[in-house]
């Protein structure tokens, strides 16, 4: 097979007639092409008065060697397959704690390769947790336990559903295929900027938890870790409660545990502390959500093609570098989406963004967030990065009016330095209610600082990104874990062996994907040790 790439078309241009006009391009006719599939798609609107498609189409045709040698733009392709080993003779079954992007793809490879693990999930099953959260949207009544981080599909559930990563791993292909198996649209296995959205998520994930149940798996909901046992430096088990049964303690034994717990699991990472596992500071990013008018944001990127049939609501990822030695940056950017309430913890305060499949609400969000790392933390604790976390949450409830309201603030207000007074076109997403207050209320000076000098520098990059009547929403703290929870080279704890640490809250992941090929690969270590053999490189 081969790759035919850098194949523009217009916007106007019918995908039926793909094979023919690759046949064009490499001067063949068209039945020499036995196969044609689109393998990347992406919209190239860097000149305004020339938006058009970008297309790599992956081809099986006729002396594909003479093809590659006579055309610059078209190289071979050797697709991946993913295998997984049986596992017929396991000692004891393994565990997986947490249920979202990484402990799901655990599961299912531990499941698909005969293991039959036991899952563990703190939160609640989608359909129940997807109530727990709108009642605390539209209530302020929090579940601790269930809510925008805890429960079925982790964090990621309720977000945009984006599937974007700079990693490169040959196991993307597979996270992405299971993703359509179970109900996503074929398009994210083309599409350069693939994302889901919060309501198909929904019943993606409930369908892949029922197939991993189907081969034998265990998913516990409402059960929360609380303990592990280990002897002679290796665990033998693991300790949890059901929620509402807190004398009730329930123990699994196992010598094979991946502690996929997610970016939120404070107390998680605290036991570990307790427990002397082997624990460091890592970077992470806080800032504020912005929020501007996707119909505003759209002419912005589009020019005279706003509003063709052909493009979907318009997206941005922008970066800059600021004379202050830090850098302020855009994520997890939700075309026509909301900006929710994602705290965990009573009396904090935290946001992120969501949009739904279609994305088709009044309002773009995006974090705009600032670096910060062990420097700023005050102390040489391996979860001050946490508690600074926790700090300025605390500082943010009581700031949006102690009653899990937001602080918002314009952005003219926010660059003059005075407080916001009354709201212009902009109207803020989120349900639960807002305060005026300005971000230093909040936040350190040294990320106020960043973001006046950041936002001035975007607005130089997108026309409108200043917009004085955009509403900065805080806080967003939660982009990413605080903590690393160190492992070895067999993935396993430095402290521990037979703890596998997994995903973005062990800190090796940054989004869904990432955090799915994590959880793939913790499960292959699993394997790996049973069987005595290495997995798929």
């Amino acid at each position: 097979m081969i790759r035919l790439s850098n194949l523009n078309v217009s916007l106007d241009f019918d995908f039926d007639g793909l094979k023919k006009l690759c046949a064009e391009k490499l001067n063949i006719p068209e039945t020499d092409m036995k196969e044609v599939s689109l393998s990347r798609k992406s919209v190239d609107a860097r000149r305004k008065n020339d938006i058009h498609f970008t297309l790599s189409v992956d081809i099986k045709a006729k002396q594909e060697n003479v093809l590659i040698k006579k055309h610059k733009n078209v190289s071979p392709v050797q697709h991946f397959n993913y295998e997984i080993p049986r596992i017929d003779n396991i000692n004891k079954r393994p565990v997986v704690i947490g249920f979202g992007p990484a402990g799901m793809f655990a599961a299912l490879v531990l499941a698909e390769s005969g293991a039959k693990p036991v899952v563990l999930e703190r939160g609640s099953d989608v359909e129940t947790r997807t109530k727990a959260v709108n009642r605390f949207w539209e209530s302020g009544m929090l579940d601790t336990e269930c809510n925008v981080q805890f429960g079925e599909g982790g964090a990621g559930t309720f977000s945009d559903g984006k599937l974007t990563t700079g990693t490169k791993d040959k196991r993307i292909k597979y996270v992405l295929e299971s993703f359509v198996r179970f109900g996503a649209p074929k398009e994210i296995l083309y599409l350069a900027k693939p994302h889901i959205g919060t309501d198909k998520l929904c019943t993606i994930v409930k369908n892949l938890r029922e197939y991993i149940i189907s081969l034998g798996a265990e998913v516990h909901f409402n059960c929360r870790f609380t303990d592990f046992t280990s002897a002679d430096n290796r665990i033998t088990g693991v300790v949890y409660k059901e929620n509402g049964l807190e004398n009730r303690i329930e123990r699994i034994e196992s010598d094979n545990v991946i502690l996929a717990c997610g970016h939120s699991a404070r107390d998680t990472f605290e036991l570990l502390y307790e427990k002397n596992i082997n624990l460091s500071q890592k970077n992470f990013s806080m800032g504020v959500r912005i929020e501007h008018l996707q119909s505003e944001l759209d002419r912005a990127m589009y020019g005279k093609f706003v509003g063709h049939k052909a493009l979907k609501a318009a997206d941005y990822k922008l970066a800059v570098h600021l004379d202050n030695g830090r850098s302020l940056y855009t994520f997890c950017m939700c075309p026509g989406g909301y900006v929710i309430a994602a705290a965990s913890e009573e009396k904090k305060l935290a946001v992120n963004g969501m949009s739904c499949y279609a994305r088709n609400g009044e309002n773009a969000n995006s974090a705009l967030l600032v670096g910060i790392g062990p420097d700023d933390f005050g102390s040489e604790h391996p979860l001050a990065g946490m508690y600074l976390q926790r700090s300025i949450e605390e500082k943010a409830f009581i700031a949006g009016g102690s009653d899990y309201n937001a602080p918002v603030s314009l952005v003219g207000d926010f660059l003059k330095g005075r407080k916001t007074e009354s709201l212009g076109k902009v109207k803020p997403t989120y349900r639960l209610g807002y305060s005026f207050a300005e971000p230093e209320k909040y936040l350190p000076e040294y990320i106020c600082e960043s973001l006046r000098k950041g936002i001035v520098e975007m607005g130089k990059k997108i026309n409108g990104f200043d917009d004085e009547e955009a509403v900065l929403t805080g806080v967003e703290s939660r982009s990413s874990s605080p903590v690393r929870i160190n492992r070895n080279e067999k993935l396993q704890s430095e402290s521990l062996d037979g703890l596998y640490p997994c995903g973005e809250g062990a800190g090796y992941a940054g989004g869904i994907v990432s955090a799915a090929v994590d959880g793939m690969k913790c499960a292959e270590a699993v394997i790996s040790s049973e069987n005595g053999v290495k997995l798929n490189g």
